[in-house]
């Protein structure tokens, strides 16, 4: 071992190992005997290809190079594809042009309508027809699409430019997750209006398909009472309905059975996370009496398997999100706290033996070198429970000096309303392999605790957050965790404008890095996507009564009070928090002549997807943290 200052050490993880190398998977899907999935690329220019495996045979690409397969429906996107029986329905992200794929044959354009986003794709084989959510830019403003439900064609012939799809289901502001029942006879959505968010209250409807496609005897199943968050439905292979639902406190199943709603496996567990993107769900049945699943415990995800009232753990360890049925075994997204993450086949769901069939990267780090997140729960500032993960440093060959405490970084989830797991990240090791200690919070606003938990952010948004950062990096300074002296704090989106607040408001931080955070929440409201733009109305009230209080919550607004370095990162293509808000903050800062670097990239939205911009962004915070802890590489 060689001692060393810590956040000096040399570190096998590059910031080329973290952008290029490194693979993130997303939209597990199985069709027949093969596996689907996609890849987020960063070394391709960040673009998501779809792959498929079958045992026996490498993965393999399905489409050309030039695809890329995403959508940007309410701006995060997801649910980009549908793969049955051989084809393949997609979204190509660059226009929002929707294509089908049969059997590796070259693809076919369906739906090239301009104005036209679409997502959650459901496909209908026997009649050559594919159900969707589309969201229509045509002829509205910028930030009021309309959502609905549509059904358009796959045959041959259909005019492209023209099939933009007809609409089954509208009347609502937002609508979620269209899932077909085996048979074809019945289709179930989800919806909900402005000023509500999908984890605030939803309703779960059911109607027939009529032999031209469209829907009869709608019906609300769920959620016509308010107060309940339904965020996932699927079928049984023999018709029953699945959804979650947080009734009881926790994202719960249920099934539908004639008119009766019964609870599969009441736990004081989340079978659900809040659906920022579509296409991810937490249960997957098996059979009539089996589902497959994943759920939340402790800021960990678990597999599980729900049968006879109950819920038993498999042997797969932590996932990313719930196995899916395949032959007689399962595939699914591993997520352990001390490896990348890896598309993995088990060939019998009650054994560990499982394949590795693609890693996210390949390791690099040995064991001594990997910091496992512990799981904390530390009193808040009013008395209730705060959870956060703490990340010691860790490095086979080197070790701090005898006495000295690690330098600390705070990070926080975006969102707000989303969870950090302890998975490995291998952007935690770039820092933990160097020296530096990590904490990341989930504080009380964060989904994996239960709705009350989640709850306790309503209208406390920029005051419950920062309390809690606050206090967990007091605590983990005067539990001798870290060194008190040498604490920074960063965050993305909602996070960074925590980060921000937190530096004005305390005087714990020597430092603060924001990626396209939130800086003036009275014109974020204003300028912010349709899917957001009513967000701030339970996180911090209703406009203009609540004005005052969107000022008092601003970062902008508290320049007077911030004293110490500032970083910001900004993509100019984003539509979530757009460019006007860092250089709102940017001006500010240096009219008091704080130290602050502002950096932003072309062609990066909410979230950056090109190597070279993660390379840029780790080098240069690396070397933030570096200058205002006085460290010399």
């Amino acid at each position: 071992m060689t001692v060393a200052p810590f956040g000096t050490w040399p570190s096998p993880v590059t910031p080329q190992l973290v952008s290029g190398a490194t693979l993130a998977f997303a939209e597990l899907g199985v069709d027949g005997d093969a596996a689907t999935w996609l890849e987020l690329r960063p070394a391709e220019g960040g673009r998501r290809a779809l792959v498929r495996w079958t045992p026996g045979g490498p993965p393999h690409d399905v489409l050309p190079s030039t695809t890329d397969v995403g959508t940007r429906v309410h701006e995060y996107g997801g649910g980009a594809y549908a793969a049955r029986d051989g084809r393949v329905v997609y979204s190509e992200r660059s226009d929002g042009s929707v294509w089908l794929a049969v059997d590796g044959s070259a693809p076919r354009a369906l739906v090239t309508v301009p104005g036209c986003r679409y997502a959650g794709f459901a496909i209908d084989a026997g009649h050559e027809r594919v159900y969707a959510v589309r969201e229509d830019h045509r002829d509205r403003p910028p930030t009021a699409p309309d959502n609905a439900i549509v059904v358009f064609s796959m045959a041959a012939g259909a005019d492209a430019t023209a099939n933009a799809g007809t609409v089954v289901a509208g009347g609502t502001d937002f609508v979620l997750a269209p899932a077909l029942s085996p048979d074809g006879t019945r289709l179930a959505w989800i919806a909900w209006n402005h000023p509500d968010m999908p984890w605030d209250a939803t309703r779960l409807y059911v109607a027939d398909v009529t032999p031209e496609g469209g829907v009869s005897g709608t019906r609300c199943i769920a959620g016509e009472d308010g107060g309940e968050a339904i965020v996932a439905a699927t079928w049984t292979p023999g018709g029953t309905l699945l959804f979650t639902s947080d009734r009881t406190n926790w994202w719960n199943v249920y099934a539908l059975r004639g008119e009766r709603v019964e609870a599969l496996a009441p736990l004081a567990a989340e079978f659900a996370e809040p659906p920022w993107v579509f296409g991810r769900s937490m249960i997957a049945p098996l059979d009539e009496a089996r589902v497959m699943c994943a759920y939340i415990r402790n800021g960990s995800v678990h597999p599980g398997l729900i049968a006879s009232g109950s819920v038993r753990e498999l042997p797969f360890g932590p996932v990313d999100t719930t196995p899916l049925p395949f032959g007689d075994g399962a595939v699914y997204f591993a997520a352990p706290p001390d490896a990348p993450a890896a598309v993995c086949y088990a060939p019998d769901i009650d054994a560990a033996a499982h394949t590795v069939v693609r890693a996210a990267s390949v390791q690099v780090l040995d064991a001594g070198s990997v910091s496992i997140g512990e799981a904390l729960t530390v009193r808040g500032d009013d008395g209730e429970d705060v959870h956060l993960f703490f990340y010691p440093p860790q490095n086979a060959h080197y070790a701090g000096p005898a006495g000295e405490r690690p330098p600390l970084i705070v990070m926080s989830h975006g969102g707000p309303t989303a969870m950090h797991s302890n998975a490995y990240s291998i952007a935690i090791q770039y820092y933990t392999s160097r020296g530096f200690a990590i904490a990341h919070v989930n504080y009380r606003g964060s989904t994996g605790f239960g709705r009350a938990y989640r709850g306790r952010l309503a209208g406390a948004w920029g005051e419950i957050d920062v309390r809690d950062c606050i206090t967990s990096a007091r605590y983990l300074g005067q539990s001798g965790r870290c060194d008190p002296a040498r604490i920074a704090i960063r965050g993305g989106s909602a996070s960074g404008m925590t980060a921000l607040l937190s530096i004005a408001t305390s005087d714990v931080f020597a430092g603060a890095v924001s990626l396209y955070g939130a800086m003036e929440l009275e014109a974020l409201a204003a300028d912010t996507h349709k899917f957001e733009a009513r967000y701030t109305d339970g996180l911090v009230g209703p406009l203009p009564e609540a004005r005052e209080r969107y000022r008092d919550r601003s970062p902008v607004s508290h320049v007077a009070t911030i004293n110490v370095p500032v970083l910001l990162f900004q993509g100019l293509e984003d539509h979530v928090v757009p460019p006007n808000q860092a250089m709102a903050m940017r001006d500010a800062l240096i009219a008091r002549n704080v130290p602050v670097v502002y950096e932003a990239f072309a062609g990066e939205g909410h979230g950056f997807r090109k190597a070279e911009t993660i390379v840029r962004v780790l080098d240069r915070e690396l070397q933030f943290y570096r200058d205002v802890f006085g460290l010399t590489a």
